[in-house]
């Protein structure tokens, strides 16, 4: 072993020529896939010097056909050369010499591989973005993507037909987690999805959100096949659904989709279409599980009280009642419409309308319109409060303060605004510049008093220039100024068209007299 070691630091010296035969003879064999062992430990330092090596042999050619071919540093048999470039080649991507001595012990094939192969493969990998800090990591997590046969076909798939648009950390997570032999027909799953309706231009946005392994590589064309089946029952495209949630093909079918379905399609008494609907407005209710699914459907009828179809024309309106949390949101709030005297007839009625109370945010929303609600006035744990929370969740906090700073300026008081909520709670909703417009409109144009409003609050959420103006412009030929708001503005409009064609001959006469 000594004997070795003086060999490699000084490669010329006359002992290294005397002793060279014998060294050699007396030099044992390691085969590669052994653990670490001093004589390759040795053998790959001295691949470092191998260049400098090179550069002696060409200035002394004598000694240079002198040298023994045991002297040169071999890797358990490996050829000096390839080895030498494979380091060289390693180094490039920032692998250092103790995990080339790990990858080769782990990848025996690598060691053996040709030079030109593993350098085109590296190459192949960075054509498709992966190089730098990923490639490292891929490399020494997966050594086998230098040298199996099944990755130089799908890296050309990628490049050609998917034209590279496949990201680099997603290529990465794929040749990671799979192995190499489920990598076959990776192309021919993808065109499937192709030949299923998922236009050419929106593939690649599918298959970024996916995970690739479980979505394609472990699932059979018979299982696509099904799964798209399977999504085509419920009134829609199945490829539609797909595009926008992606990472329902990473579902089983049999395990996973089918029995969250299932939760919905019982719900619902067995109507395919409705259930499709929900599934189309919120494709990402299929992410939480039978057993989430059912409890908060079981939740929801032993604490609120609320039956299947209406549970379900809830959840028609506002799917999201699956995402939110059973004891932070839907205990808290629920019990909260309880104290304010709900039944649950009511607290059906409220959720219809505004869902949005079982979603928002308590700390940041809800609590600051209860307190402004308060401040102004309403009475807490009062049915009339639950009531203008459900109306105050369509609105913003900063929309709800400017709009009752807008009716403080005109004179109102908290006690007119809380006065006109109750008979109209969405005026606390409106938008400020429209309500002022009407307001100017309903002061300066038509001459009335801002405390008309109270007793017609629902005069601030009609259209001013095609129900207010308009209407107004009409009736007041006949009648003058002093009309009805409310006879003036709710009547429909079938019934205004008739009456103005009335007043359109009545015109008609007095002109002729």
């Amino acid at each position: 072993m000594s004997t070795l070691q003086s060999l490699l630091s000084n490669p010329f010296s006359s002992s290294a020529s005397s002793s060279s035969s014998s060294s050699s003879q007396s030099l044992p064999w390691a085969p590669i896939n052994t653990l670490a062992t001093p004589q390759f430990s040795v053998a790959l330092s001295a691949t470092r010097h191998f260049h400098n090596w090179v550069s002696v042999i060409n200035s002394s050619s004598t000694r240079s056909r002198q040298l023994k071919p045991s002297l040169l540093p071999q890797y358990s048999g490996i050829n000096c050369t390839v080895s030498a470039s494979l380091f060289s080649l390693f180094q490039r991507t920032g692998i250092g010499e103790r995990e080339v001595e790990l990858l080769l012990n782990k990848n025996p094939d690598l060691g053996f591989s040709s030079f030109d192969l593993v350098h085109e493969r590296v190459c192949s990998l960075e054509s498709l973005g992966i190089n730098g800090v990923p490639l490292y990591r891929l490399i020494t997590k997966r050594p086998d993507v230098l040298t199996a046969i099944e990755i130089d076909p799908l890296i050309s798939f990628i490049r050609d037909e998917l034209e590279g648009k496949i990201e680099p950390p997603q290529i990465c997570r794929l040749l990671k987690a799979a192995e190499p032999r489920f990598l076959v027909g990776f192309d021919r799953k993808v065109r499937q999805l192709v030949r299923h309706g998922i236009p050419s231009e929106k593939i690649a946005h599918v298959l970024n959100n996916v995970n690739l392994t479980r979505a394609i590589c472990l699932k059979s064309a018979e299982e696509i096949e099904k799964t798209f089946t399977f999504l085509s029952r419920f009134g829609f495209r199945a490829v539609d659904i797909i595009i926008k949630r992606p990472a329902i093909l990473n579902y089983d079918l049999d395990s996973q989709l089918i029995p969250r379905v299932r939760v919905l399609v019982e719900l619902s008494d067995g109507d395919y279409d409705a259930t499709g609907v929900v599934l189309c407005k919120l494709p990402a209710i299929l992410s939480y599980s039978e057993e989430h699914l059912a409890g908060h459907v079981e939740f929801l009828r032993s604490f609120a009280g609320l039956t299947d179809r209406e549970i379900f024309r809830i959840v028609c309106v506002f799917p999201n009642v699956f995402s939110a949390s059973k004891e932070r949101k839907l205990n808290p709030r629920l019990d909260f419409l309880k104290q304010c005297g709900l039944n649950s007839d009511n607290i059906f009625r409220l959720l219809i309308k505004a869902p949005l109370f079982l979603g928002l945010s308590f700390e940041d929303n809800l609590v600051y319109k209860l307190c402004l609600l308060v401040k102004i006035g309403y009475r807490y744990r009062t049915r009339e409060l639950a009531i203008a929370m459900g109306a105050v969740t369509r609105t913003s906090c900063e929309n709800l303060q400017k709009v009752i700073e807008l009716f403080l300026s005109y004179g109102l008081s908290c006690e007119d605004i809380v006065t006109m909520s109750k008979k109209h709670p969405q005026v606390l909703q409106y938008n400020p510049r429209s309500l002022e417009e009407k307001m100017e409109y309903l002061i300066e144009g038509m001459g009335r008093e801002v405390e008309e409003l109270l007793d017609f609050p629902a005069f601030l959420g009609y259209n001013l220039d095609d129900r207010i103006k308009h209407r107004y412009e009409v009736k007041k030929k006949i009648v003058g100024e002093k009309m009805s708001l409310n006879k003036l503005l709710c009547v429909s409009a079938e019934t205004f068209s008739r009456r103005k064609k009335k007043i359109g001959t009545y015109e008609q006469k007095s002109g002729s007299k």
